[in-house]
């Protein structure tokens, strides 16, 4: 199952770079962009929760955003040492348009399924993830009171 959801990842990231296009919006930014655009002023740690993503990783990645003009990074009241992220207006410019073209890979990485082993395939994949997340070198943590 490793090489095939290797390829599978491969396959997807390819039709997500063909309907991105000019964009220059990546799939790791992409989903950041979603979890900043869900939770404003969100710090890296918890964004790194909330994308499965090492903190090194999200640190890279928030960099690259705001180099792009897509995030701004503002110090917590309570912490300064802490940055809140937050998109910019360019940010929520970038997603409206990335939006469309994400669901638009997807709808064709699953076309060539029936309806119903789509909803399988779904299904199926989202409990192997669950249930083996703690394997992950960064697991995802959607709950608060999860250390």
């Amino acid at each position: 199952p490793g090489h095939l959801l290797r390829r599978a990842n491969q396959i997807i990231i390819g039709m997500f770079v063909e309907e991105i296009g000019d964009l220059n919006i990546t799939p790791v930014q992409f989903a950041s962009m979603v979890v900043i655009a869900e939770h404003p002023k969100i710090d890296a740690t918890r964004l790194s929760e909330l994308v499965a993503l090492d903190r090194s990783t999200v640190g890279n990645v928030i960099e690259r955003l705001e180099d792009k003009g897509l995030v701004s990074r503002t110090p917590s009241r309570d912490d300064k040492r802490v940055k809140l992220i937050q998109l910019s207006r360019k940010g929520e410019e970038a997603l409206a348009l990335c939006t469309p073209a994400v669901e638009r890979s997807q709808e064709r990485f699953l076309a060539s399924l029936k309806p119903a082993d789509r909803a399988n395939f779904m299904r199926l994949l989202a409990a192997l993830v669950h249930l083996n997340n703690e394997h992950s070198r960064a697991p995802l943590r959607l709950s608060d009171d999860v250390a």
